[in-house]
């Protein structure tokens, strides 16, 4: 796409305004590095824009705190007392969806996967959101936790403006085949190669 020129028009009765803002379904996969990265990235474009954000990590530790994190919780902030941007959701799973009573409490993997699952279908049902980050859900997805025909379906068949980004590696094909964009991340050289850890503003 030279120049931000698509290659083919397609014939299908939009105007070129109608087609540049119907919402993106994108999915960031691969072994590479940066995957979620990329999405927070994104992320960060669409609260700039005034959108409605929300991040769902489906894997990542509750103990672990990322810096994206503490970021667009001080973004979300920074709307609620300026109105600046747009609102911030974030939440984990390993720490207990924000929208149980269980809250806090260990609960098998899978049936936490499949309530977040559950609860991010009834948001866009309900067109509550207008940007999502799902980071690591292709995991729930290989894993069997959640029923990838039943995300797709509900993906494809979402209202409105809404856009959703994946994260995670071993994306299924049919995700990929629903996606509007794919990225596959490809690892050419780490540090972790040379023996090198995680390191402060690079990890996290």
């Amino acid at each position: 796409m030279p120049k931000g020129v698509p290659e083919v028009v397609p014939e299908d009765g939009l105007t070129t305004r109608q087609r540049r803002n119907q919402p993106v379904l994108a999915v960031h996969t691969g072994p590479g590095k940066g995957k979620s990265t990329a999405a927070f990235g994104m992320a960060l474009r669409a609260w700039n824009q005034g959108f409605d954000v929300a991040v769902f990590q489906f894997v990542k530790s509750a103990k672990w705190k990322v810096g994206e994190e503490a970021a667009f919780r001080t973004l979300g902030t920074l709307h609620d007392e300026t109105g600046a941007g747009g609102a911030v959701e974030w939440h984990k799973m390993g720490e207990g969806w924000s929208w149980t009573r269980k809250h806090g409490t260990e609960e098998d993997h899978a049936a936490a996967a499949l309530s977040g699952w559950q609860e991010i279908a009834r948001r866009l049902a309900a067109e509550q959101h207008r940007f999502y980050v799902l980071d690591e859900f292709t995991y729930p997805l290989k894993w069997g936790w959640v029923d990838l025909d039943d995300v797709v379906e509900t993906l494809v068949n979402r209202p409105g403006n809404q856009h959703v980004v994946i994260t995670g590696r071993d994306a299924p094909p049919a995700l990929i085949e629903a996606a509007d964009l794919v990225t596959e991340m490809t690892k050419v050289k780490h540090p972790m190669d040379a023996g090198r850890k995680g390191q402060r503003g690079i990890e996290w």
